[in-house]
């Protein structure tokens, strides 16, 4: 292999590791592995109530003038469940795949700030835990974004102050775990590994970490003013006493589209880390792979407004955030074709993580070719309030997002545990959820086209059916994510061993002991190559490398 460790040894500080479980070593716990799981495992019950809180809108939803929930609640739904979806779930979710595989990727010990890294999961788990009293305190009903003046305009609603607090929470959260994430890429990789020379994933997480200290002060400022206004009379907003309500859609939206691509990166990271692994291929274009992910980092700051174009904002800037938004679309092509160039003549493994993959690329090439359309002035004016938006944003979120999770979660399962996720068990899955989430986003673009409003609890019977399908889809959906709870534990009561590196893959996570030690490596392995020969079995590498020298 071109990059290589020695396997960890036994060694003092293993003693907990083999000690088996104490609830009090998970609590205090520095470790970066640890930290990684207690995000997943929150995050994934996070997961399931996003998803019931779904549900019970796809059961309202599945029929006209149906009254299982009231106008206010049903607000309150929707308010909750992209905040959950979005700050509980995905963030989450990614932090911890990050925080297990990217020190392993990078061949350190632990991230650069354990201590933080402990405080940025414990702010996250509190700010989950504030969140989730509003269901008991009141739910916020001015949707996820919480525009102004909707927000500000009740002081004495308990859940919007809640709401607020929790988000301030997860930002804290998100800014320490950004730092965390650049500070350990750029002083602790390994010796001879430059910047050039560094997984796909490890220059999405570098990315994201950019993306997250740049980005979160201004939903934290946003939100800070709301709360002023409601309570101290401090009139940013208002636009009868002076203030301007478009204000904080700017500022919500200079946080909101680097949002997505916060979302998204980690998932570029992930395929792009699965994809040359079961192609047994080097990944195609790593450059401007890398490059790309930068440019896409940098234009997402620079197309905000196009979530504006009917707020009444100055005309003459419409245009050019248009064809910003378009131009975006270039560096997110670059990615695509190099994905698929690099299964081009590879020898392709459909192993659980490449079914994934694979699905990932179709959902996420349809909303991103959906979100080109939104970006054209005279359609988003026509659809911004639609069906289409909503159908549009879960083609990216869980089309991209999610799917990439999932393919993310079955690759490093075996390093996580030692096992791996039964295979049958695995394409129930993904088929089941493909097949439901098609019928539950698709046929939202139509409504869309119809001209059916978002975040509405009733509507025209004329859009019955293809509401019917919605919510039909989502219950599919909803019931293919128990077949991998399902999964899961069958594999941990069965615990059979599956061995250090099961997927042939020659990154440097595999390369250590699994479980993985504490401490990682017991030394610290020697790059002497980048990474061009990701994905090729240890035995191919070999070979190429005979033939090399003669």
């Amino acid at each position: 292999m071109s990059e290589t460790a020695a396997l960890a040894q036994p060694h003092h500080d293993q003693e907990e590791h083999r000690g088996g479980f104490r609830w009090t070593n998970w609590l205090f716990t520095t470790d970066h592995k640890k930290i990684g799981v207690i995000y997943m495992l929150v995050a994934f019950f996070f997961f399931f109530v996003g998803g019931a809180l779904a549900g019970v809108m796809r059961a309202q939803l599945a029929a006209p003038d149906l009254h299982l929930v009231g106008n206010t609640t049903f607000n309150g739904l929707v308010s909750m469940h992209g905040t959950i979806m979005i700050f509980l779930w995905v963030m989450p979710m990614m932090s911890g795949l990050i925080n297990f595989v990217m020190p392993l990727q990078i061949g350190t010990r632990d991230m650069a700030f354990p201590r933080l890294n402990a405080l940025s999961l414990w702010i996250f788990v509190g700010g989950g835990i504030v969140l989730f009293s509003t269901f008991f305190l009141g739910m916020p009903t001015a949707g996820w974004t919480s525009y102004a003046p909707l927000s500000v305009n009740d002081p004495h609603e308990v859940g919007m102050d809640v709401w607020i607090l929790g988000i301030e929470m997860l930002g804290i959260s998100s800014i320490t775990t950004g730092l965390n994430f650049v500070v350990t890429i750029m002083r602790l990789r390994a010796p001879g590994m430059s910047l050039f020379k560094m997984p796909l994933f490890v220059w999405s997480t570098l990315v994201t970490g950019w993306l997250l200290i740049l980005a979160m002060p201004a939903i934290a400022v946003a939100l800070f003013a709301v709360f002023t206004e409601r309570h101290f009379g401090v009139d940013f907003f208002n636009a009868a006493r002076g203030g301007d309500p478009i204000l904080y859609q700017h500022l919500f939206w200079f946080f909101g589209h680097p949002e997505v691509y916060i979302l998204i990166m980690p998932a570029f990271g992930i395929i792009s880390e699965v994809i040359p692994v079961f192609s047994r291929k080097p990944i195609f274009g790593y450059k401007a792979m890398a490059w790309s992910m930068i440019a896409i980092a940098f234009l997402s700051f620079l197309v905000w407004a196009h979530h504006m174009f009917t707020s009444g904002m100055d005309p003459r800037l419409t245009l050019p955030f248009m064809i910003m938004t378009m131009v975006v679309a270039i560096p997110t092509g670059v990615k695509m074709f190099n994905w698929l160039a690099t299964m081009w003549k590879g020898k392709l493994y459909f192993e659980l993580p490449m079914v994934f993959a694979f699905g990932f690329l179709v959902t996420f090439a349809l909303g991103g070719f959906t979100g080109v359309m939104l970006a054209i002035i005279p359609l988003d004016l026509q659809l911004t309030e639609t069906y289409f938006v909503v159908g549009h944003m879960h083609y990216v979120m869980f089309g991209g997002s999610v799917l990439a999770i999932f393919a993310g979660l079955y690759f490093w399962f075996p390093k996580i545990t030692g096992y791996k996720l039964d295979h049958k068990l695995g394409l129930w899955h993904f088929w089941i959820t493909l097949i439901g989430m098609n019928l539950a986003f698709f046929p939202m673009h139509w409504l869309g086209l119809l001209g059916m409003p978002r975040r509405v609890a009733n509507y025209d019977p004329s859009f019955a059916a293809s509401n019917l399908w919605v919510s039909v889809g989502g219950f599919i959906m909803g019931l293919a994510q128990l077949i991998l709870v399902a999964n899961f534990i069958i594999t941990m009561l069965k615990k059979q061993r599956c061995g250090t590196n099961p997927w042939n893959s020659v990154s440097l996570e595999w390369s250590t002991a699994t479980p993985v030690p504490p401490h990682n490596f017991d030394v610290l392995p020697q790059v002497t190559e980048g990474p061009y020969h990701y994905g090729i079995p240890e035995e191919e590498s070999s070979t190429k490398e005979q033939a090399r020298h003669g």
